[in-house]
């Protein structure tokens, strides 16, 4: 992920720090500052800041942790100023699964929270004046700290571990995921209206919160749109969507020859193979255009080769092959067959969009028929 800092890899889960977390720090420490706290305050700020996001990194290894049980896999986990992102290789589709993976963050707070209380003998008592940011009561402000973490996270705004919560119990009652994700969402967007609405009417403009309220609604609507999206190819493999008509490129291709190749068809991106068949590379689109300009058509194509991060199998299911191409800065990825290992397709969007246009049609044609 663009600015973001990888500090450490545990149990094969990349732990990433955005750059903007680094601003945070910033802004509490001179808060503190002009506050008169002098340089003692700003220190035992930016510890306690420091304290709080390693208690949302704790919960979030609470959702990794509790995936994997499932086998499901966690790649990496940022931490934001506004909080952390594991980002799951796939959301368990069963809802105890879900709803099991969803609690376990939280349940990490009440953990943190409760070892505290138990270790300083803290009495745990509704305070409405409590400032969490001052620097006195380093552990009592932890401690209500990953209170308030429970009760933020489990308000049912889809997509927090509240509203997924909530979705794995309307997929019970109901027994229609796409439905009971729909209901969630619309529900998560609802909230986060709900919020910047009362910041209006109130005057109170907090930008932490409407940062909140923009990723809530932004998520909920993104999460739905692909979960419809998964829906619809939940039956379908590579194999029927890759494009299996395409031109290799040979290692010693010009741009030229690339150039007359995408003005003649509809492939945009094109494979480079060794002189054993394996894929060096994609000679893009994007690429293409901006090394014409600068170089000419005589430009040994080879040299501006983006590489491949991956390759899919024909028997992939096609919901977890879009999700590779999601996460991939390549717009096409290579098929390549498990027995020969030879090059049998490119699974591109375009392609993926088509096959599922076809596939709309069809079925409204024998739903006229029936």
């Amino acid at each position: 992920m663009k600015w973001s800092l990888r500090i450490a890899t545990i149990a094969g889960t990349q732990v990433r720090i955005h750059a903007s977390f680094l601003l945070l720090l910033m802004f509490v420490a001179s808060q503190a500052l002009s506050a008169g706290q002098g340089a003692t305050g700003a220190r035992d700020i930016v510890l306690l800041v420091c304290a709080m996001f390693f208690c949302v990194l704790l919960h979030e290894f609470g959702h990794v942790l509790a995936a994997r049980r499932y086998g499901i896999k966690t790649p990496d986990i940022t931490l934001w100023p506004i909080g952390g992102v594991a980002r799951l290789e796939r959301m368990p589709r069963k809802p105890s699964e879900e709803l099991v993976v969803a609690i376990c963050g939280p349940l990490v707070n009440v953990a943190i929270a409760l070892v505290i209380a138990l270790a300083r003998g803290a009495q745990i008592s509704a305070d409405g004046e409590r400032d969490l940011g001052h620097p006195g009561h380093f552990f009592e402000n932890l401690m209500w700290w990953n209170g308030l973490m429970v009760v933020f996270n489990l308000i049912p705004a889809f997509p927090m571990d509240g509203g997924r919560v909530l979705r794995a119990l309307l997929t019970m009652v109901t027994g229609d995921y796409v439905k009971a994700t729909r209901w969630a969402a619309t529900l998560g967007q609802g909230i986060a209206l709900l919020v910047v609405m009362l910041m209006l009417v109130n005057h109170s403009f907090q930008p932490t919160l409407l940062l909140i309220a923009f990723f809530v609604f932004y998520a909920a609507g993104q999460e739905a749109s692909v979960v419809e999206e998964q829906e619809q190819v939940h039956d379908l493999r590579v194999s029927d969507a890759m494009m299996t008509e395409f031109h290799v490129l040979p290692t010693d291709a010009t741009l030229g020859e690339v150039a007359d190749l995408l003005v003649a068809g509809s492939q945009h991106d094109f494979p480079v193979q060794d002189g054993h068949g394996g894929i060096l590379g994609l000679v893009t689109r994007r690429s293409l255009i901006g090394a014409l300009a600068e170089h000419g058509r005589d430009y040994p194509a080879q040299l501006i080769i983006e590489p491949c991060e991956g390759y899919l199998e024909p028997k992939i299911d096609l919901g977890i092959a879009m999700d590779h191409l999601r996460d991939s800065p390549s717009p096409a990825l290579p098929v390549m067959d498990p027995v020969s290992g030879k090059l049998v397709g490119l699974l591109t969007a375009e392609n993926i969009g088509e096959s599922l246009l076809v596939r709309a049609a069809l079925k409204r044609r024998m739903a006229a028929i029936g």
